[in-house]
């Protein structure tokens, strides 16, 4: 009776996941949760091409012209390294300095919940300003290099460095998300890691093959016995 009693008094519990995973959905779904992260990344290197396209009409000195687009690049491209990428698709690179005064470069993806990441919405604007802006660059350098404008092609070459470098980063980035784990990802680090091993066995195996050939050179000589005319004629010979 007390076995019968305890099968009548449980009960099924049913868990709802549904409302948690409409929450994130919705979280994930929305426009634009981070403006001013959105409008600096498209600001700085738009304003530079405008700059780029209409300073002819606002001045004739190049010098003014060229120091108003480097400025504008470097803003964006600081904030863009720093500060949208990490906001709007939780990627982030940078560069160190070793002990042994090597430049490493590191590629990070930060696993990030749904309540802090960006949206959908900013994820386009951040790829679609990446890339399409170092895109247009590059159609100012054939320009400018078929119309033999030098001073101008020296800017266009600086803005595509400045570009292509976080393009390049933020590549990496996205490529050790699908690769590996979303902890600090850095594919270079790992083969400056992989090749240092590598340094060390073969320096472990040249030592040991020193060794030995030491060993070798201080073994005791064999003599070889040479007959000639009569008299024996001792030689050593050491291997």
């Amino acid at each position: 009776m007390k076995q019968g009693g305890l099968v009548d008094d449980t009960e099924d519990v049913e868990l709802d996941f549904s409302t948690e995973e409409e929450e994130q959905r919705a979280l994930r779904g929305a426009k634009i949760r981070h403006p001013l992260a959105s409008f600096l990344h498209l600001f700085f290197r738009v304003a530079a091409i405008v700059t780029y396209l209409l300073c002819d009409w606002f001045t004739k000195s190049f010098t003014s012209c060229f120091i108003m687009i480097i400025t504008l690049l470097s803003c964006d491209f600081w904030s863009v390294k720093n500060v949208t990428g990490r906001l709007l698709v939780g990627l982030r690179w940078w560069n160190q300095i070793d002990e042994d005064g090597r430049s490493l470069w590191v590629f990070e993806d930060r696993k990030s919940s749904p309540q802090a990441g960006g949206t959908e919405v900013e994820a386009r604007i951040f790829w679609s300003g990446l890339i399409i802006c170092p895109l247009i660059w590059t159609g100012f350098f054939f320009t400018t290099l078929f119309c033999l404008n030098i001073h101008w092609l020296v800017l266009v070459v600086a803005s595509i460095s400045l570009q292509v470098a976080n393009l390049y980063g933020y590549l990496r980035c996205k490529n050790g998300r699908q690769e590996a784990p979303p902890t600090s990802t850095s594919s270079f680090l790992q083969g400056q890691h992989f090749l240092q091993r590598v340094r060390l066995g073969v320096r472990d195996r040249a030592g040991n093959v020193l060794e030995l050939r030491r060993g070798f050179t201080e073994a005791s000589p064999r003599p070889l016995n040479i007959k000639a005319t009569g008299i024996t004629l001792v030689s050593y010979s050491a291997f």
